[in-house]
């Protein structure tokens, strides 16, 4: 099967097309209107396809706020000699006007109505497939949940839609972050064999991880240590799991790029010293563990998270590898820590976003070419 193109919006640092690309489709154009994080993107994305043999380097190609650009624009921008067979269009829309955690102003918010206009796009451009990532809060949150509904009925009318929710931790990122994914097949697309009756639900083959499957209650996880006291991780455990794979060696500070950039601790340091190793349910100054997952990278205003056994807070590189990022994706230093930090909070997970591309993958290979 040749490389799909993938249009992707509201790309961010590329996290969620880094997960598209590993799993063999093609990113052949992108929109992301902050200009630092387009920075970002170009950068992290850049070096992590050198690092692969890939010189082919990224840049945002259009900067503009999704309701500033036309349909007829995106599409002459990304087929430039003329729209291909088959092609999808991915996405994760701003969602604090939907998080159980933010102001829940739903789509009546600024960031709300991109998720509207996101699926005009859709409508619009009609790609073979979407894929559409959110806070669990579009889909659990009473004030908005029956306007989505609605909202995806319309979709419907032209595509085959199924959602569900996926924890990244059951796909080895050591972290606990649910997300709700989307997938959309245009109904002209698939072939004649696979149709859906209008009552199929839960169509679509969704990633599972035998390994890591259920994670939250299949392991032993600790629960609170004194800070700086000696533990052992339990063997059940996989490592990969912990915070402690992601943490920045003394012998890699100087060799790992970002790996000592993060922010002083302007706070009283018995305060600091009082916070327990695995405290991270306060509502800021989360002390992470070093034998237990992260709680959601959500970094940015009071959400603060600390090294486990060393009194600072993360870096850069541990928020990246939190996210599952390779350590060849690079940053510049000349962009500020707080857009950094922001950048990485906002994104997919990579092998989150490849375990649900390779599924989308395969059924593209059985149903539709």
């Amino acid at each position: 099967m040749n490389k799909i193109p993938i249009l992707s919006f509201f790309s961010g640092g590329g996290l969620m097309d880094m997960g598209f690309e590993q799993a063999g489709f093609e990113i052949t154009w992108t929109n992301e209107y902050d200009k630092d994080f387009a920075k970002l993107h170009a950068s992290g994305i850049t070096s992590w396809r050198l690092s692969n043999g890939n010189k082919i380097k990224a840049e945002i190609f259009n900067t503009k706020s999704i309701t500033e650009i036309t349909s007829k624009e995106i599409s002459n921008e990304a087929f430039p000699f003329g729209e291909p067979k088959h092609f999808g269009i991915i996405g994760g829309p701003p969602c604090q006007d939907f998080s159980l955690n933010g102001n829940l102003k739903g789509f009546n918010g600024d960031r709300g109505k991109l998720t509207k206009i996101f699926y005009n796009k859709i409508l619009e451009l009609k790609p073979t497939f979407f894929v559409m990532e959110n806070v669990t809060g579009l889909v659990r949150g009473k004030s908005h949940k029956d306007y989505f509904a609605k909202l995806i009925k319309r979709v419907e009318q032209d595509y085959f839609v199924d959602y569900k929710i996926l924890n990244a931790i059951d796909f080895g990122v050591p972290q606990s972050r649910e997300r709700v994914f989307f997938i959309g097949i245009n109904k002209n697309k698939t072939k004649s064999k696979w149709r859906l009756l209008n009552n199929e639900k839960n169509w679509f083959d969704w990633p599972i991880n035998e390994v890591y499957i259920n994670s939250l209650k299949k392991f032993n996880w600790p629960k609170i240590n004194n800070f700086c006291s000696k533990i052992s991780k339990s063997k059940d455990i996989p490592y990969e799991l912990c915070v402690e794979s992601c943490l920045v060696k003394k012998n890699e500070v100087n060799i790992i790029a970002n790996s000592n950039e993060f922010f002083p601790l302007h706070i009283d340091i018995k305060k600091i010293n009082a916070i327990n190793e695995g405290e991270t349910n306060r509502p800021s100054f989360k002390r992470l563990h070093r034998f237990r997952y992260s709680p959601t990278a959500c970094y940015g205003n009071n959400e603060v998270h600390l090294h486990p056994y060393i009194n600072r807070r993360i870096s850069v590189r541990e928020a990246l590898r939190i996210q599952g990022v390779p350590d060849s994706y690079v940053l510049p230093s000349e962009i500020s820590k707080s857009k950094k930090f922001k950048m990485i909070g906002n994104g997919v997970p990579v092998p989150l976003a490849y375990s649900v591309a390779v599924a989308l993958k395969i059924f593209i290979k059985e149903k539709i070419i």
